[in-house]
């Protein structure tokens, strides 16, 4: 009995790998050559966050009439991806002192970004969310800055509607970075 409460289990977790394919693309070299997105860690993070809520909100919609797997599955893949700043975080030598207030900004950042894109990601607004990325991803109060990200992301979030939701789950397949 004791055994099997200090076994690794090794069931891999929908999560991780839903995050593993957001961190494969929000890393793809494109973002920081054809579209100018600075190589730095809050760049970095703004990338993960847009394709981890690109994610989620495909999964969500699966089950638009209320809980089910797409629901559970956005929802791993959100924990997964909170799990990867604490990570981070602990591999930046934040210590367990601070480690409680720099994962509440994190969190709050998170929330914030995802609220403030989510309604143009749904209705299809470019101009409201190239205003958002410019100025979360490029620092920028110039619209045009967050234009091609606004336009990828519109692109990523019709294309990912419309795979099936295996596919998805499995691998889910992003559109052409392009500036």
């Amino acid at each position: 009995m004791l055994k099997s409460l200090f076994r690794k289990h090794s069931a891999p977790n929908a999560g991780d790998a839903l995050y593993a394919a957001v961190a494969a693309q929000a890393r793809q070299p494109a973002f920081y050559t054809a579209l100018g997105v600075a190589d730095r860690i809050d760049a970095r993070f703004e990338l993960y966050t847009l394709h981890a809520l690109l994610l989620i909100l495909r999964l969500r919609d699966e089950d638009a009439d209320g809980a089910g797997e797409g629901v559970d599955a956005a929802q791993s893949l959100f924990d997964a991806y909170v799990s990867a700043l604490d990570n981070v975080l602990r591999e930046l030598g934040v210590g367990d002192v601070s480690m409680a207030k720099k994962m509440r900004t994190l969190g709050e950042a998170l929330y914030g970004r995802m609220t403030a894109y989510e309604a143009p990601l749904r209705s299809g607004d470019a101009a409201v969310l190239s205003v958002g990325l410019a100025r979360n991803v490029f620092e920028s109060e110039d619209a045009e800055r967050g234009a091609a990200l606004a336009r990828y992301a519109l692109a990523a979030r019709a294309g990912l509607a419309a795979q099936p939701f295996a596919a998805v789950l499995k691998q889910p397949s992003w559109p052409e970075i392009a500036a």
